[in-house]
């Protein structure tokens, strides 16, 4: 459900993100993890191994030797929500430069051209002075950006470009790639198992020794991305705005690729400031899934991790998102497609009615027989999708549930917000049916087989929950509370949650619309 919404939502992610969101449904005994055998959690612990390096770095290895290939996630507990004004777009910048090398990869000669990097960054720090001054020296301003990019033409002689990629692509490697959003940054791929070490080698060295070479080059090429994904794209602009009014302070309220203003700012200092404050051992979990020996390989970890220093915890988040306590919105002239959003405010996944929450947004959502695709898309052919789901933009902190529906040609915004009310009104004042609630739970199960029938989606899903809830068996123990929610949970939780003081309605009227109605 969760790769179908992001089509219309593409301010949340940068790259792609593979993975299970942790407030996920989880229900029943995990089929096909292993061979087609049915697991529970003892049978599943016997695979999986925890192992805690003395410098806070935890592994979770699982044996899964049905194929002869070994799949990496390495899941770090930093996003944009990390993030303050200034520096906003720094965690996803983080994650393009930990593919640009290290000391040792991706140089011809890194002690020559450290001594050019900080030449660049005295040349930047020039022109940003200058260049934020109140009357600044146009002639000046030039000689100095003259001066900064011709130092970063001297640093390119040193650069290997893409080396990084290229050894591991010589090496068999499939599906590197990583991903940043609001909560995380998560880097994967997967190798032949034989290939153990090597992996152990290039992922410690790039989080021990990165380098941030091309760092303002690689800044150009994500403020194309900006322009691309959100200023560019209608439903990127609303959801900017939609998110911006939702949360008037928590940090949830910055784009995950960062406004334009600091993405031109930011330094390759304010980076490596970012990264020593964030990438400690102790802010990161790493699953090795496949085919492996856990008592064979935790000495190669020790021998590669256990080279990244401990570091001080990071500074927690501090601003709470104050109760919202009047109705907000959004409204946005495009000529584009007429499209419709409404976010209520609600719990972190950690908050006991997760559970409940998902129950709604899969009663409503997954599915030909879901409520919203039955009203709306199948009987009253006034939208051509619509669909439901919780923790957005993140789910560490408290978020949104978000409802959004997409017109067909020849109806409103108004038309598709009267019927989906109505759904909603629908789960506050009657219960569901004991069969819609039973279909909820069973196709959870099979989103969850679905979601783990292979090592990257069991690795996504196990340092997913380690993380977030600081114990992977939170992946099993959440069948429990799927299966304990009932029809009362689900009113309970609509009638608190629904109602219009803690909805923010964001919606683009299509231009054309406007001026023939006026």
């Amino acid at each position: 459900m969760r790769n179908q919404l992001r089509v219309y939502l593409p301010t949340i992610w940068s790259r792609s993100h593979h993975g299970l969101r942790a407030s996920m449904p989880i229900l029943v005994l995990l089929l096909g993890l292993g061979g087609g055998r049915a697991f529970d959690l003892s049978s599943f612990e016997t695979r999986l191994t925890e192992h805690r390096l003395a410098n806070g770095l935890t592994f979770l290895i699982y044996e899964r030797p049905e194929a002869p290939v070994v799949s990496f996630y390495t899941h770090v507990d930093v996003g944009a929500a990390q993030e303050v004004p200034g520096i906003t777009g720094l965690a996803h910048m983080f994650e393009h430069m930990a593919f640009k090398g290290t000391t040792r990869i991706g140089t011809t000669n890194f002690a020559e051209e450290k001594i050019i990097l900080d030449k660049v960054d005295r040349a930047y720090h020039a022109l940003y002075q200058e260049r934020f001054k109140t009357k600044p020296d146009t002639e000046r301003l030039k000689a100095l950006e003259k001066t900064w990019k011709e130092a970063q033409e001297e640093a390119d002689r040193f650069i290997v470009k893409n080396e990084f990629g290229e050894i591991l692509d010589r090496e068999g490697a499939v599906g590197l790639n990583a991903g940043t959003g609001s909560d995380s940054t998560v880097y994967f791929y997967s190798l032949p198992a034989n290939k153990l070490e090597l992996w152990a080698y290039l992922e410690s060295e790039r989080f021990l020794n990165p380098v941030f070479r091309e760092f303002y080059k690689e800044r150009d090429v994500v403020m194309e991305e900006r322009r691309m994904r959100t200023e560019s794209q209608p439903i990127g602009r609303l959801i900017e705005q939609f998110v911006a009014t939702a949360f008037t302070a928590h940090p949830y309220q910055q784009p995950v690729v960062g406004y334009m203003s600091d993405l031109m700012s930011f330094s390759r200092e304010d980076a490596e400031r970012f990264y020593r404050t964030y990438y400690v051992p102790g802010n990161m979990v790493i699953a090795v899934v496949g085919h492996v020996n856990a008592k064979e390989i935790i000495p190669i970890l020790e021998k590669y991790f256990s080279r990244m220093p401990a570091g001080p915890t990071p500074p927690p988040v501090r601003t709470i998102e104050p109760k919202q306590t009047v109705e907000r919105m959004v409204t946005m002239i495009d000529r584009s497609q007429p499209f419709y959003l409404e976010g209520y405010h609600k719990p972190a996944a950690t908050h006991p009615d997760e559970a409940i929450y998902d129950a709604i947004a899969d009663l409503l959502s997954n599915g030909r027989t879901a409520r919203l695709y039955r009203s709306l898309v199948r009987d009253k052919k006034i939208a051509v999708q619509a669909s439901a789901f919780p923790g957005f933009p993140g789910t560490k902190y408290p978020n949104c549930m978000v409802f959004y529906a997409v017109p067909t040609p020849g109806h409103t915004n108004e038309d598709v917000q009267k019927a989906l009310r109505a759904e909603i009104e629908r789960l506050r004042t009657e219960p569901v049916s004991d069969d819609e609630l039973q279909m909820v739970k069973t196709r959870a199960k099979a989103s969850l087989i679905r979601g783990l029938a292979s090592n990257n989606g069991i690795a996504g899903a196990l340092t997913e929950y380690q993380v977030r809830f600081g114990d992977w068996r939170e992946l099993f123990r959440a069948v429990e509370r799927i299966e304990k929610v009932s029809k009362e949970d689900i009113l309970r939780v609509a009638q608190s949650t629904f109602v219009p003081s803690n909805r923010t309605v964001a919606m683009i009227v299509n231009e054309d619309a406007v001026s023939k109605a006026n």
